[in-house]
């Protein structure tokens, strides 16, 4: 845990410091998790057409995470002692958790980035998509928490050393974004933003 505190606390700085930061992405944490957001003119084409979404829909939190935690425990309360033991000890399967929405919250934290920033972020989000044979990402059918999100096979495997928010911080560090040098928590990265 301490160590954890302290590998959060050590900033990597932004990469691209004489860039201009023209561009808009989100930062969002409910407590716990944190998902990216970026408005949809932001997303590239590939990672869009990838994407179940409706024409009305103007931004997009990606999340990462466990499949079986994702699947299982769609609010707090439906926390078990047992999936989340499996989340952090075993390497399990994952998913990325798309959700919708059709405006922004003032929860979100704005952060400014490049253009080139903002390709390597869409690059970083493409590439955790698990595709099939075709070429296409894997959604399950029937398995969002509404009509406003999906899920989508994931690369990767979960554990207490790769975690939702070490996944967000690692698509920051490769996108040139200032990040922990690793983090498994929420307030990691976004005390870097506040």
């Amino acid at each position: 845990m301490f160590i954890s505190i302290i590998l959060s606390l050590i900033t990597v700085k932004r990469l691209s410091k004489n860039k201009k930061l023209e561009k808009t992405i989100y930062l969002s944490s409910n407590g716990v998790h944190l998902d990216i957001l970026i408005p949809k003119e932001n997303i590239q084409n590939k990672l869009l057409n990838s994407l179940y979404y409706k024409n009305n829909d103007t931004y997009f939190a990606f999340g990462w995470g466990e499949e079986n935690f994702y699947l299982n425990t769609p609010s707090w309360k439906d926390i078990s002692i047992l999936n989340s033991i499996k989340a952090l000890f075993l390497k399990n399967k994952t998913l990325i958790h798309v959700t919708r929405y059709q405006q922004k919250r003032s929860t979100w934290i704005e952060i400014k980035i490049s253009t080139i920033a903002l390709k390597k972020l869409n690059n970083y989000l493409y590439n955790s998509f698990q595709k099939n044979k075709y070429g296409s990402t894997i959604i399950l059918k029937n398995k969002g928490y509404s009509n406003k999100d999906n899920f989508y096979h994931a690369k990767g495997r979960y554990s207490c050393f790769k975690t939702c928010n070490s996944w967000v911080n690692s698509a920051f560090k490769e996108s040139g974004l200032k990040s922990c040098f690793w983090t498994p928590f929420d307030i990691g990265l976004t005390s870097k933003y506040n």
